[in-house]
Order: structure tokens, then sequence, then C-alpha cells
């Protein structure tokens, strides 16, 4: 049972005298021990929390199937699922960390979140049920870094996930246009589309789209931040992440995507935007097709690896993709684990890709997948030419939870500050979470 929220410092304190007739009251929330529940009950309801995608119902049905199988396995026990917005998450796991009594039993993070959260003390530890667990053995080392803190598992991979440039096939073709090879000409491509289609963006770029933009930055030689005596440096303030910083802030503007409009858009936006036929391109996932098909552009598209540099190059992407784990406070730790599996298993895992085009993370699930659906085929080659992933540091958390970088982006396309002083002070506040954090 999930007792109310924790009452401020001041109402708990006036309301000690009362503690001995609360206990009633109280009986039934687990007890905890520095945020470890000390209770594992084998019947009850377990709440999760998944992120909300563009579309979503797909998911939902995947995920309903899973909770299907695992309540028929597990007598007494029920699932309620909730699904919340992306760009809230750091507020709401901060809640639930706080509050364990009304936290869910697992949620869905980030990889970029791994190391804070588990700084935090929000996450289980389940090294040794993960090891013990034969599908596991077939998870993708990438992926299964991507749930691994000084050596222990806090949770299970979900999918793994990298972006990749739609483009409009209908408006190319009018246009006597080819799918860039080189960032230059993907510049000049989506200017020319604005040009002869004001109605259109050129291609769908957003100001809070941090990892849609972090591929022009590392095409160009810059990186996030560089490791440094057991801890990182910013590096965004580099002369090389300037340059990467410069060609995607050049794509803000009347001639391809105004920054009135697109500075506050993040990555969602920006595939709907695609989706909805707003733009001849757009930045988007693996994970975005779903949402891609069910718009109106559905077989009017194509996807190609986002071009580098050097004309034929592919862009570094970010090594992007989910996890589901297990709250330390959860007083029902057993079911949570096998609830866990049922939601990152590999029958279920193969059903999230034909349904949301979600890369599995397991490589015998992903091989027959890519003979399934030939579209995974440049996201494939991406994940093949070289991925980046953001600083193994809780500070990331940080940094990504204040809006650091897109803050940097939207003062450089705002005409507020220019690309150096914004990339210096972007780096101070990164330097300084990095110090906090040790």
């Amino acid at each position: 049972m999930k007792s109310a929220r924790k009452l401020p410092a001041s109402v708990t304190a006036s309301a000690a005298a009362l503690l001995l007739a609360g206990l009633t009251a109280t009986a039934c929330a687990p007890q905890t021990s520095g945020g470890t529940a000390t209770a594992d009950e084998k019947s009850g309801t377990l709440r999760v929390w998944l992120f909300q995608e563009v579309s979503n119902k797909p998911k939902e049905q995947v995920v309903q199937q899973a909770v299907a199988a695992f309540e028929k396995s597990h007598a007494g026990a029920k699932v309620e699922v909730e699904y919340i917005p992306v760009e809230t998450r750091a507020q709401r796991v901060k809640a639930a960390f706080n509050d364990p009594k009304s936290a869910p039993d697992l949620i869905e993070y980030g990889n970029t979140d791994t190391a804070g959260y588990v700084k935090d003390g929000g996450l289980a530890d389940i090294s040794a049920e993960f090891a013990a667990w034969d599908e596991a053995e077939d998870t993708d080392p990438t992926a299964r870094q991507s749930v691994t803190v000084g050596g222990r598992i806090y949770g299970a991979p979900l999918f793994v996930g990298v972006r990749a440039l739609y483009y409009r096939t209908d408006v190319f073709r009018e246009l006597g246009l080819t799918a860039p090879k080189s960032q230059a000409e993907l510049v000049s491509t989506a200017k020319k589309i604005r040009k002869a289609k004001p109605e259109l963006y050129g291609i769908a770029v957003g100001g809070a789209y941090t990892y849609g933009a972090m591929p022009f930055v590392w095409a160009a030689g810059g990186e996030l931040a560089t490791a440094k005596g057991g801890t990182y440096k910013a590096a965004v303030d580099s002369e090389a992440a300037r340059k990467g910083i410069s060609t995607y802030t050049s794509l803000f503007g009347d001639d391809n995507c105004p920054a009135a409009k697109c500075a506050q858009m993040g990555g969602n936006a920006t595939v709907t935007a695609f989706a909805s036929g707003k733009a001849g391109m757009a930045i988007g996932g693996d994970f975005s097709h779903a949402a891609v098909e069910a718009g109106t552009v559905k077989g009017r598209y194509a996807v190609v690896p986002l071009p580098g540099t050097t004309p034929g190059s592919i862009a570094p992407a970010f090594a992007g993709g989910n996890n589901i784990g297990v709250l330390k406070s959860t007083s029902h730790r057993s079911l949570a684990v096998d609830l866990l599996k049922s939601l990152t298993g590999k029958e279920t895992q193969g059903k999230l890709f034909d349904a949301m085009g979600f890369l599995p993370t397991y490589t015998d699930v992903r091989t027959a997948a890519a003979r399934r659906q030939p579209f995974v085929k440049p996201f494939i080659d991406t994940l093949g030419a070289g991925t980046r992933f953001v600083p193994a540091s809780p500070g990331w958390g940080q940094i990504d939870a204040s809006l650091v970088l897109p803050t940097m982006f939207q003062e450089v396309v705002s005409g507020r500050k220019d690309v150096a002083t914004a990339s210096g002070d972007a780096a101070k506040k990164m330097d300084a979470a990095f110090s906090a954090a040790g």
C-alpha cells in the first residue's frame, strides 16, 4: 500500500506527538533503510512509470501484452502503468527518490541518467538476478554498459537508439535534389527546399534538441567533455566544437527554420513537424519510425545516415536508448525484477521493434528484426560507423536537467550571444556540475 506524500518538516515536527496514534494508519507502508525497502511482498500492486512517445498507442499495446503475461504467471499481483512526459522526467523521478512511499516500483529511464540515479541512491542493484537471467547473455555489450556503474548492474536495457536523416522523397524528386552527402550539402539543400517551398522547413531543427545537434559537434572533431583527473572537463568551447555549433545553428533562420518557431523545439517536435508534412527533412531515430509512418508523409520518405563533414562520411551519432530499473524503495523486489524481465525480455523487445521501430538490445533479436524490416539499415549503418556517449558522470544528469546545452543553442540562434560566448558560458556550467558530482 502506498501512503500519502511526506509532510513538510514544519508539519512533521508539530505532529511528532501523534506518532504513536498514527502507527496503525501507516502499518501497511513498507519499512525502509537508507531508501531500501526491508520487505519483499509476493502480492499486491506494482506501479510502473514509462515514457510517453510521440505515437504512444503501439507501445501501450505491447506493454499491455507483457503485463498480462506477468499477471497470469504471478497470482495476486497487479500492475498499474503510467506514461510520463520525457521532458519532465527529472522532476518526477527526483520526487520519487525523495519520497519512497509514493514512488513507483519500476521506471523507464534514459541511459544518460544511469550514473546520476545510482549516485542518488534510487536504483536497486540487480547484478545477481541479471547474471542468472539466461536471456541477458545475448545483450549487446554497449547496452549492458548503459546499465552498469562501478561494475554493478542497475536495470535492464529496453532498446538502443540512434538517429539518422529522414527526407521527403516526393519533395526531393520535384526539386531535382538528392540526399545530402555532407553537412555543407545538408545546409544548402535545406535552404533550397525552404526557398522553393516556403510553407516547409527545409530541415526541422530544434534549439532544445541536444542529441540532434551533437552529431554536428562530433563530426567537426569536437567533444562534450574530456576525462581529466578522475572527473571531466567541458570541451564544448573548443575550436572544433564551436565549428560544429556554428554549422547546426546556421540552420535557424527565415531561410530554413525560423528561430521564433524552432528555438524551443525538441526532438519530438521536429519529428512531429516532419511526420505532419511541414518539413523536407528531419533528424529522427529508429524509434521515430512509428510516428512517421502514422503521419501524412507515409510512403513519401526515405532515411539515410546523417552525413559528416567529409562527403560520403557518416556523422557520429549519440548512442541512445532507454533502460528499465527497479527502485531501491520497492516493497515488491522479487516481483519487480520478474516484471522487469517481462518488459525487457526478447519477446517484448521484438514486439516493440515491430510496433515502434525500437532497435532491440539483444544481438540475435536485432539481427532477426533487420531481416524482417529493411528500414533499419541506415540506423545499423550508423551504429557501425561509430557512436558517442555522454560523459559517464553523475554530473551529466544535472547538466541535462538544467538544460545547459539547449540554453547554449538558444542563446546563439536568438542572437543574444555569439558562439564563443555561449559555448564558454555553457562550459563553465558543465565544469561546475562535474566538480560538484566528484
